[in-house]
């Protein structure tokens, strides 16, 4: 009897336990896992989809009173800032390197060896795999006016890839292993909002579907892929295919999709020759050649060899980059870019294909009224434009002749500087120019980096003077 009642304990105070559990279980507090503090869930991305279509911008010379103008008449010319070549570059395959080595390099950011890589966010939190280097300056060339235009080139796109989602793991100071740096199977939309931010271009490329023989199941993933653009890019879209492998199918699909415009491929295609009789370029496929990395300067050489009346475009598409590319690139910044002779512009293809549409279809009117020499410029826009931005050259005018230039509220950047015979003048339409540029000042307000200045620098030195500009450039030490 004794050994019942002492069951009988044993097996209630063994429900009380239980029961005890269970239900301090419920207001159980679990600890919430703390929130990565360099993954921004809402990643700034300048407004594409808010961008100012069919500008009439508006630009006054005013004269000095000794000033004897005669004849004035005015241009868009070949090529941007008066460069006398024109370089494009493509990377295929949304390779994750196009974002830490390619733009990395371009925008003096440091470069990992060693097959490592990374992403913005651990750019942002100088979470680095061993072994990086940087080249020490920005590459590009400049304006014409003094002013720096960093490089730019295309990148592929495949958005029906989910791992352009991913989240990477950003763990500054953590070395007992070097996982979160390995190659990822594409660039993820955190690297490409970045990358658009500083006037990369974009292209569809692959899409998911195995009917990659079938004209209307390619036509079908190209449309999936720019809604989801549209989607995760905040209306920002793409016209622009870089053909896959050869596949002319892609072609084909990209010609009944209007708002693809813009086709580059291998084969069957048509050269770009800026200083020929200009072309529309729509829906043409325009020509790009693979380059062997040991043979890159010598191909460029050779082409630039040529009067520029006979060159053609310097169109290369390329896969993997490394060190040894971005020493390339530095090499055409001290040969041909702003620390050598200055003679080439490298926008992306998409940049490329909106100033020609603009030197085509547009139109600069000239007024002289008096000491007065007014500029009414038009740019007609298509879908998916966002680089509403041209050089005019004004002939019969010297900078002597000048007092000031003005221009009304939708120029936002301008330059201007003797060029030959004439002005030149660089207009910058981009609707939230100011913003952009305010947001890069305040990022270097919060981090101090060195290269956040370089960039909040490069930036506000695109807006046109006003007072606006002048206290942006004393809140980074200007």
């Amino acid at each position: 009897m004794e050994h019942r009642r002492l069951r009988i304990s044993y097996s209630s105070i063994s429900f009380l336990i239980i029961f005890v559990l269970v239900f301090n279980s419920s207001c159980i507090k679990f600890p919430k896992p703390i929130p990565n503090p360099y993954i921004q869930a809402n990643r700034y991305l300048y407004p594409f989809s808010s961008e100012q279509k069919n500008i009439t911008a508006s630009i006054s010379i005013n004269l000095k009173n000794d000033a004897t103008v005669n004849e004035i008449g005015a241009e868009i010319p070949p090529l941007k800032y008066n460069k006398s070549w024109l370089f494009l570059l493509s990377q295929d395959d949304t390779r994750h390197e196009s974002f830490c080595v390619t733009w990395a390099a371009i925008h003096g950011k440091p470069i990992p060896v060693d097959k490592h890589y990374y992403d913005v966010e651990h750019l942002e939190a100088e979470d680095f795999p061993p072994g990086i280097m940087t080249l020490g300056k920005t590459l590009g060339s400049t304006d014409g006016a003094g002013k720096e235009v960093r490089f730019s080139f295309l990148i592929t796109v495949e958005p029906e890839k989910h791992s352009m989602n991913r989240k990477p793991s950003v763990l500054p100071g953590f070395n007992v292993n070097q996982d979160r740096f390995k190659m990822n199977e594409c660039l993820t939309f955190s690297n490409v909002k970045e990358m658009l931010n500083t006037g990369v271009g974009i292209a569809f490329h692959d899409v998911k579907t195995t009917a990659v023989d079938i004209v209307d199941s390619v036509k079908k993933h190209l449309e999936i892929s720019q809604k989801i653009l549209l989607d995760t890019l905040k209306g920002r879209g793409c016209k622009t295919l870089a053909e896959p492998e050869g596949n002319k199918v892609y072609i084909e699909a990209a010609k009944i999709i209007p708002e693809i415009q813009v086709i580059t491929a291998q084969t069957e295609v048509e050269a770009i020759y800026p200083f020929q009789n200009p072309s529309a370029l729509y829906n043409i496929p325009l020509r790009r050649e693979p380059v062997v990395e040991e043979n890159f300067r010598n191909y460029i050489e050779k082409k630039l060899a040529l009067p520029k009346e006979q060159r053609e475009a310097v169109a290369v598409f390329v896969h993997q980059t490394g060190t040894y590319f971005a020493n390339h690139l530095l090499w055409l910044n001290n040969t041909y870019g702003k620390d050598g002779d200055d003679s080439m512009w490298a926008p992306s293809l998409e940049e490329y294909y909106e100033y020609n549409y603009y030197r085509l279809n547009g139109n600069v009117k000239v007024i002289k009224d008096n000491k007065t020499v007014k500029l009414e410029v038009f740019l007609p826009s298509s879908d998916y434009f966002y680089y509403p931005s041209v050089t005019i050259n004004v002939k019969g005018l010297k900078m002597a002749d000048i007092e000031s230039v003005t221009s009304g509220d939708e120029v936002k950047g301008m330059s201007y500087a003797d060029y030959k015979d004439g002005v030149m003048i660089n207009i910058d339409c981009r609707k939230f120019l100011m913003e952009h540029a305010t947001h890069y000042v305040e990022k270097y307000e919060k981090t101090k980096k060195v290269t956040d200045r370089a960039d909040a620098i490069y930036f506000v030195k695109m807006l046109k003077e006003s007072s606006a500009k002048r206290a942006l450039l004393t809140r980074v030490g200007l």
